[in-house]
């Protein structure tokens, strides 16, 4: 079952590991601040092929927005931390990024088929306003985020 819009923010607490930690847990870090978690993988293209973009929504809304990006290992070769790291690196990842080598925030955000690139927005309440995956999954949770935050409060 996948989460339902209006969802809470769920703990980012079974991490196997952080990268970037500054200000990574849970929503208490950015209280009042939209979130958008991002599911991906070092074996997934897509997921490289997006990361500018995502790199630009956290430029354009860097006071308005709080990005989050969760390793989600497709398979084996996707556990090495070093090639994490290094794509990490590569891409220019600076946003909190939590190790998912267990699959527990897999399941905390009820991505039970494993879906990356994934997309999660979270409102200013911590509530579930956005969910995308796959090819077309960023251009439909970047018109969430603009309708979010250039949009009338």
């Amino acid at each position: 079952m996948a989460m339902r819009i209006g969802t809470e923010l769920p703990s980012l607490d079974g991490a196997s590991e952080w990268l970037n930690p500054a200000g990574s847990g849970t929503a208490d870090s950015a209280p009042g601040q939209a979130t958008l978690v991002h599911f991906w993988a070092v074996s997934c293209g897509i997921c490289k092929e997006n990361l500018p973009r995502l790199a630009e929504l956290r430029d354009r809304y860097q006071d308005r927005l709080r990005l989050m990006a969760v390793h989600m290992p497709r398979y084996p070769a996707d556990m090495d931390l070093a090639a994490v790291r290094a794509a990490v690196e590569e891409h220019r990842i600076s946003e909190p990024c939590a190790i998912d080598n267990r699959h527990a925030l897999r399941d905390a955000f009820q991505n039970t088929q494993g879906w990356v690139p994934a997309y999660y927005l979270f409102d200013h309440e911590g509530k579930l306003k956005s969910f995308a995956a796959g090819e077309r999954g960023l251009a439909m949770v970047s018109a969430a985020i603009e309708r979010l935050l250039d949009g009338p409060r």
